[in-house]
């Protein structure tokens, strides 16, 4: 498995590498201990929301693709903005897509690894764009983002 990030602009490879291998722990280590997820526009999480959240993507079975279009860089900190998509048949058998355009915030650590400080998958959706088109939830599985 792909160690953590020595550059910002790896971090969504660094992700992506670990959501696909299924290990929860591994892809929890792409974040700051005090990270933030916003899980929709308006819907904030840490700790094991956080986690929760992940968890609830990883379990459909289905790949994450990221493609990272931006890397912004200040010093110990990085603005990313990151096309991704989650498409295919969940283990369910029920097809599954979830895709957005992610701005997110890393910073490089004490260690001279880059972390997530801020994930906001969906970047500039917003709260009515989110009612209007759920993300995926545990009763649900094929939503367009």
């Amino acid at each position: 498995m792909r160690e953590l990030a020595d550059r910002p602009e790896e971090v969504p490879l660094v992700f992506a590498e670990r959501f696909n291998s299924g290990d929860a722990a591994a892809l929890a280590e792409v974040y700051e201990d005090a990270a933030v997820l916003v899980e929709q526009p308006g819907s904030l999480v840490t700790g094991p929301g956080l986690l929760a959240a992940n968890s609830r993507l990883q379990d459909l079975g289905v790949p994450i693709s990221v493609r990272p279009r931006h890397v912004y860089r200040n010093g110990d900190l990085a603005l990313l903005i990151v096309e991704w998509t989650i498409e295919g048949i969940g283990r369910d058998g029920d097809a599954v897509h979830v895709a957005g355009t992610a701005t997110d915030v890393a910073r490089r650590g004490s260690d001279g690894r880059w972390r997530y400080v801020i994930d906001n998958p969906f970047g500039p959706r917003s709260q009515q764009d989110a009612e209007d088109a759920p993300l995926v939830t545990e009763s649900t599985r094929v939503r367009r983002c």
